[in-house]
């Protein structure tokens, strides 16, 4: 059976439509429930077996102090403190994000161009000699089943194949908004259509997002020099031309993606873990119904 240890979980960007918050943290730690959505990334990664995982700051920023501090800090003042009141319980998630499997955070390279692939890159001396690593953009949130444990089983079912990416089916209305996937006849990816401006020009119903296995041959491929649309590094770039050379494979989630990529989703997206997620959506249903 190949093992996957690894996981890369970006977050290197400067989130301007969050500002002026973003100035100050990092947008993967603004809350879902009272977890930040980073947490819940690291989670969907531990629950899989993965045994380190990398995060990628934005370079120049107090963002890798931030997620340092987060996941590494025992905070023995804040444990005095309850112990005294007698309010250990409070303590037990602090314990919890401590005991997350090793947790390496890098800056991104601040010499690659701009684009989703460059944080890739700059953790590549991390995975280079693994058989495949996770790489998950921070955006992204699964809501049920992680799609980490789904990808990591395919592959242990299919290790030839070159990549592994996770998709979701979508309605009609929001194709123009994201990736959408063309297969080859063998089921397949063939490659996939970025935002088409009609639903004629979307090859499927089934949206490409933020969940991969990857294989280090991408690396090939993901070069500062290889980029594409307006002058940036993307993944899809890198993964599109490993289907020239071997299989890469799509699979559905068995769970439900949400983005927190704008403020807009963001709020949806918290809205939609609390329903689904806490011991107090009955009362945000309530409120929502008497308003």
């Amino acid at each position: 059976m190949t093992a996957v240890k690894k996981a890369i979980i970006t977050d290197a960007g400067f989130a301007s439509r969050y500002l002026p918050i973003t100035k100050t943290i990092p947008k993967a730690m603004i809350p879902i429930g009272s977890k930040p959505v980073m947490q819940l990334c690291v989670e969907e990664c531990a629950a899989a077996g993965i045994e380190e995982i990398i995060i990628v700051a934005t370079p120049n920023t107090k963002s890798k102090e931030i997620y340092e501090d987060y996941f590494h800090n025992p905070s023995e003042n804040v444990k005095a403190l309850l112990e005294k009141q007698g309010k250990m319980d409070r303590f037990e998630p602090v314990e919890k994000v401590l005991s997350f499997p090793k947790i390496t955070v890098i800056e991104q390279d601040p010499s690659l161009p701009y684009g989703n692939g460059s944080p890739i890159v700059s953790a590549k001396e991390f995975v280079k000699d693994e058989d495949a690593f996770i790489v998950m953009y921070s955006d992204d949130l699964i809501l049920g089943e992680g799609d980490v444990k789904v990808l990591i089983s395919e592959f242990e079912k299919n290790p030839n194949a070159k990549a592994i990416i996770a998709a979701q089916e979508m309605p009609e209305e929001v194709w123009n908004k994201y990736g959408m996937i063309a297969l080859k006849e063998n089921g397949t990816l063939s490659h996939i259509v970025e935002k088409p401006k009609t639903p004629d020009l979307s090859p499927s119903n089934l949206t490409s997002y933020g969940r991969y296995l990857l294989t280090p041959e991408v690396f090939e491929y993901l070069i500062p020099s290889n980029t594409g649309l307006d002058g940036e590094l993307w993944t899809v770039d890198a993964i599109t031309k490993l289907t020239e050379v071997g299989d890469v494979l799509v699979t559905k989630s068995k769970g439900k993606w949400i983005t927190t990529g704008d403020p807009k989703n963001y709020f949806l997206a918290h809205l939609e873990y609390v329903l689904s997620e806490t011991d107090y959506a009955d009362d945000v249903r309530k409120f929502i119904a008497n308003h």
